[in-house]
């Protein structure tokens, strides 16, 4: 059974001076699923997160949730709202417990309600032994975890996500990644990136933009089914790289024992010894970005 939509957009346009951030954009966002916003810099990612989260009002178009126009809902819209910013906007000197406290009363949180909410939003992030820590010793990836916990006192329905691995080593953005998986099983979560790979084994839809348009959107599969049968692999000498990224579009480079692999999109023209491989969200990108210059 398909699923229920939860956020609608409808015609959304958004100026700012000399610029067109969103350019009359549709989309449904279905509950319980995580939703990808992928672009560049520049795309109207956090544009459109921001008008989600009301920071920001439409020039044009309108935002429902549940059918309600957000606009109309009022209070009532931040109780099942939960938003992650991009910045690392932290009060240094508060230690993670003294922060998540201080935000559950912003929110409107009774005290023993928010004293238990926080002892299990600790747990979730993997953050109990250091509760006592002050923010200004963490590391980006234990700061990322405390904004996600604050994001999440108000157990809300929708979780907005603004480039939440940016930054972050490898073994945080996995750490990250895994939360937000865990967590959408009940939750509609939408996340902006430009970091691919970091979306492609949690997100349910993936939304791509360009100049503050969506240029496709779908599922993973759905997508990659779309470029089946271009992306290739083959070993080559370092004296090949620049004769490669010149006659194809080169998606990865990796060192071997005694040469290169790389790993290349193409319609045809096929050197000797390349072999067929199965595309990725990556690969996938590159080709789009391309088509929509």
């Amino acid at each position: 059974m398909e699923k229920e939509t939860i956020i609608e957009l409808k015609n959304i346009r958004k100026e700012f001076p000399g610029v067109v951030a969103l350019d009359n954009v549709n989309m449904k966002i279905r509950a319980s699923e995580v939703h990808a916003l992928v672009g560049e810099n520049g795309a109207g990612k956090s544009t459109l997160m921001n008008l989600i989260t009301q920071n920001l009002e439409p020039d044009e178009g309108e935002i429902l949730i549940n059918g309600i126009s957000t606009a109309k809902m009022g209070a009532s819209y931040r109780d099942v709202l939960g938003y992650m910013p991009q910045q690392q906007g932290l009060y240094d000197r508060f230690s993670a417990l003294e922060f998540l406290r201080y935000f559950a009363a912003l929110k409107g949180l009774k005290a023993k309600e928010s004293r238990k909410r926080i002892e299990e939003l600790l747990e979730v992030v993997n953050l109990t032994e250091a509760r006592n820590r002050k923010l200004g010793g963490f590391s980006g990836g234990m700061k990322q975890r405390v904004l996600l916990a604050q994001a999440l006192l108000n157990e809300p329905q929708i979780l907005i996500l603004d480039e939440p691995t940016a930054g972050l080593d490898p073994k945080e953005r996995i750490r990250i990644r895994n939360l937000v998986a865990k967590i959408s099983m009940d939750k509609t979560v939408i996340i902006a990136t430009h970091i691919v790979s970091d979306i492609e084994f949690i997100a349910g839809n993936i939304i791509m933009l360009d100049k503050g348009n969506i240029i496709k959107a779908g599922t993973p599969s759905e997508l990659l089914k779309e470029i089946d049968g271009r992306v290739y692999e083959q070993f080559i000498e370092d004296s090949q790289v620049d004769e490669y990224n010149k006659k194809y579009m080169v998606s990865g480079l990796m060192s071997a024992a005694n040469n290169i692999k790389i790993r290349f999109i193409t319609d045809g023209n096929l050197e000797e010894g390349a072999v067929k491989v199965e595309p990725n969200l990556e690969d996938y990108y590159l080709i789009i970005e391309d088509e929509s210059k």
